[in-house]
């Protein structure tokens, strides 16, 4: 049988795959923790569309980047149904209106929905046309899918994070990019060094990025090409940086720059 992805790099700790997740995590056994950063609901599509975004700016500005990946909705259940294969948390970012349609999902499910945190965004875009309030935030959800009482690293904390969107360092080769730092902040508060985490919805890779300038072993799976090229520079860059701060790198070796075809 042929292996169900297109690609297989190995860098460091870290392992990504180009293909499809709904194909290719039922094939890689059981991991520890799930942080994922999945494609928004269909409403959020239709908002950030080409009908919905002509003429919206009238500052000479150019209009924000159109979404170009599918929607969630018609998948939702059947990624939850990957958190069969989680021994520990089950985390993805949605927006607002997107928290009660995953915990409805997560609640049908042997996961135990526990709730919505809140990733705050001081720079985020305001409303051009300024006909209601601009969105200042966005939402993770988070499921425990392992035995006993759930576990995190973060005492009583709140579940809200602040960091702005567009760092210095931000590469802005992805339209949803979310910032390195603000990853590795869910990484220590969720996970400890040495798990394996997967984001089965990789994009440019920021999880994996986060996981290997924290310590953890991760998996990563995209669809599209052209930001897998993206995560697997940006994951070499960050195993480097890494080694060079002394930094513990699981599994390293020192060919990680070969990849496995």
């Amino acid at each position: 049988m042929a292996d169900p992805w297109q690609r297989k790099v190995v860098i460091g700790g870290c392992t990504l795959y180009l293909g499809d997740c709904l194909e290719i995590m039922p094939q890689l056994g059981r991991v520890d923790h799930f942080v994922k950063d999945p494609p928004y609901e269909a409403i959020m599509h239709e908002a950030k569309g080409a009908k919905a975004r002509k003429d919206l700016r009238t500052d000479g500005g150019s209009a924000s980047q159109e979404l170009d990946f599918a929607p969630i909705d018609e998948i939702r259940d059947r990624v939850v149904d990957l958190g069969t294969q989680c021994d520990g948390w089950f985390i993805a970012f949605c927006t607002p209106e997107g928290v009660g349609r995953w915990a409805d999902a997560i609640n049908a499910s042997p996961m135990r929905y526990k709730r919505a945190c809140a990733w705050i965004k001081p720079d985020a875009m305001p409303q051009i046309n300024g006909q209601g309030p601009a969105p200042g935030y966005e939402n993770f959800v988070c499921a425990w899918a392992g035995k006993g009482h759930s576990r995190w690293n973060a005492g009583g904390k709140r579940g809200v994070y602040v960091e702005p969107c567009n760092p210095r360092d931000r590469t802005g080769g992805h339209t949803t990019e979310k910032p390195w730092r603000l990853m590795r902040d869910i990484l220590f508060d969720f996970t400890n060094p040495g798990d394996l985490v997967a984001d089965t919805f990789m994009g440019s890779g920021t999880t994996l990025v986060a996981a290997a300038l924290t310590g953890r072993r991760a998996i990563g799976i995209e669809q599209k090409p052209e930001y897998f090229e993206l995560a697997c520079r940006r994951v070499r860059k960050a195993v480097l940086a890494a080694q060079q701060l002394g930094l513990a790198v699981p599994q390293f070796q020192p060919d990680m720059f070969q990849e496995a075809v």
